[in-house]
């Protein structure tokens, strides 16, 4: 089973992707339905255990565990099961 953690690092390395076409939809608690979209332009440095998103408000921190699903030029290419 691929995770949220590896689809990530597969469009961000993967030269047949293209990170712009990518988001990610994570839970945020106090946003809209507590939920927040990262598109690919703003995901910044995929670390070990989250990712950065580059914000109005700055750098985010968001943990692998939070994402909700993965879309790739529209169509969902993962989803949180749970």
């Amino acid at each position: 089973m691929r995770t949220s953690h590896n689809l990530l690092l597969r469009i961000w390395h993967d030269p047949e992707f293209d990170m712009k076409k990518a988001a990610v939809y994570y839970t945020d608690r106090g946003a809209p339905g507590d939920i927040s979209v990262a598109e690919g332009e703003f995901i910044r440095k995929p670390e070990r255990d989250w990712f950065e998103v580059e914000t109005e408000k700055g750098i985010k921190i968001i943990p692998y565990h939070r994402i909700r699903k993965i879309s790739y030029a529209g169509i969902p290419l993962w989803e949180h099961d749970g």
